[in-house]
């Protein structure tokens, strides 16, 4: 029976993670968060993987509070980088795979075509400066895969979506940026793109192959358009606005387009991807 690991599994990503593990049978799920495993202890890692012996291990967890990360750059650094190295170091020597959640940010999001995950990292930001190290510390054991994701959002947690419904539910109308271009991610189905992969690898479907892959949901939008689509979606009457980046001012600064692409992942794992308006109709079904 093989062990599978999940770090940070409170947040979105770690929730769809558990909904996803009840549709899998004969895999031993371990769900940890801070509370009962803090990934930025070295010797508490060390220790909780040397004794669960994981044949898995899936890192969600991350500071992602991009605007404060400005003036929090140590402590973005510490959860997204020296924890993930506490991972990878705890592998070593060991046949473990670790998959580890990266964001579409470390790209820097100043080109106009799809990035392919061969691309030079370029980070603009705090936050994307602590994912690109923690990429390179996840690197640092052998059998490691990053996934690039960008827009997360899910039924758990909060996010866009449920940020765009709160504050439409309340007002006549909402100024959205219209001219930061990317695509949105229902974290259900990168839940299942995950689990799928594991899966596929155990059952000798596929080969591992490490490294870094981007996944997010297929199409291309604005935020002002993923607003009205959620709005639509939810059935509110609320008005959304389109304004430039440089109208709504942010402490960090966000990639103007930051398109991926997903071939590799693909071609790879045998991945179906879903289109971006049909997985927010699933996950707006869920919320409401």
């Amino acid at each position: 029976m093989a062990t599978i690991l999940i770090t940070g599994s409170k947040g979105q990503l770690g929730n769809e993670l558990q909904a996803a593990s009840k549709n899998y049978f004969g895999y031993d799920f371990v769900f940890t968060d801070i509370d009962s495993l803090d990934i930025a202890d070295r010797e508490q890692t060390e220790s909780y993987v040397r004794n669960l012996k994981p044949d898995w291990i899936i890192n969600c967890a991350a500071y992602n509070l991009v605007d404060k990360a400005e003036s929090e750059a140590d402590a973005a650094m510490l959860v997204n980088c020296s924890a993930v190295k506490n991972l990878a170091d705890s592998l070593h020597g060991t046949d473990a795979r670790l998959i580890h959640i990266s964001t579409d940010y470390v790209y820097g999001g100043n080109g106009n075509t799809p990035c392919t995950e061969s691309l030079q990292v370029n980070p603009a930001s705090a936050y994307a400066r602590s994912k690109a190290a923690g990429e390179t510390a996840a690197l640092g054991h052998p059998a490691t895969m990053i996934i690039r994701t960008s827009w997360l959002y899910s039924s758990y947690g909060s996010n866009f979506v449920k940020t765009i419904i709160r504050h439409a539910g309340s007002k006549d109308n909402l100024k959205v940026v219209f001219d930061q271009t990317g695509t949105p991610t229902w974290a259900g189905d990168l839940a299942a793109a995950i689990l799928k992969i594991i899966s596929g690898v155990i059952r000798n479907q596929h080969v591992f192959i490490p490294g870094i892959f981007n996944y997010s949901n297929e199409g291309v939008c604005s935020w002002f358009d993923f607003a009205c689509e959620i709005i639509k979606s939810a059935g509110i009457s609320c008005k959304i606005l389109p304004v430039r980046t440089s109208e709504y001012p942010t402490a960090a600064q966000r990639p103007v387009y930051s398109v991926m692409d997903k071939t590799k992942i693909r071609e790879s794992y045998d991945i179906e991807i879903p289109y971006w308006r049909d997985s927010l109709e699933k996950c707006m079904k869920l919320i409401k």
